[in-house]
């Protein structure tokens, strides 16, 4: 199942524009440039992602059980999401997103900018 989870953790991330995977601290770790955006591991041997929220939504969502305050960098926003039983990966996708917006460079995100309104734009023909 970590398996699994990883791939779709990567998916997500590697999706993003100017992003790669590296290997930091022994498990995977993904950059916009070098800067960390997002980070898979496991807690207790349950997958887990860890990515950085405003301050005061990461200090609301750490109410729920599944998250909690991520070692270190906890205060700073950074919190630890329980992956084991995902069953909504598009609520994963936006949070990884959130980390992606508060990290990545303005010039990255023009082009994220872009593609999403490019798609957006774009309408299908109705036949």
């Amino acid at each position: 199942m970590a398996d699994d989870t990883l791939e779709k953790v990567r998916e997500i991330c590697l999706a993003l524009p100017d992003t790669k995977e590296t290997l930091t601290w022994g498990s995977p770790y993904f950059r916009v440039g070098d800067k960390i955006f997002a980070g898979y591991g496991e807690t207790d041997g349950r997958p887990s992602v860890g990515f950085k929220l405003e301050k005061p939504h990461a200090e609301m969502i750490v109410a729920d059980p599944r998250f909690t305050p991520s070692k270190y960098v906890g205060r700073h926003g950074w919190v630890t999401m329980d992956l084991a039983d995902v069953d909504d990966w598009g609520h994963v996708e936006d949070l990884i997103l959130e980390s992606f917006h508060l990290i990545a460079p303005k010039r990255t995100l023009a082009k994220l900018d872009c593609s999403i309104g490019g798609a957006s734009t774009h309408k299908r023909s109705s036949r």
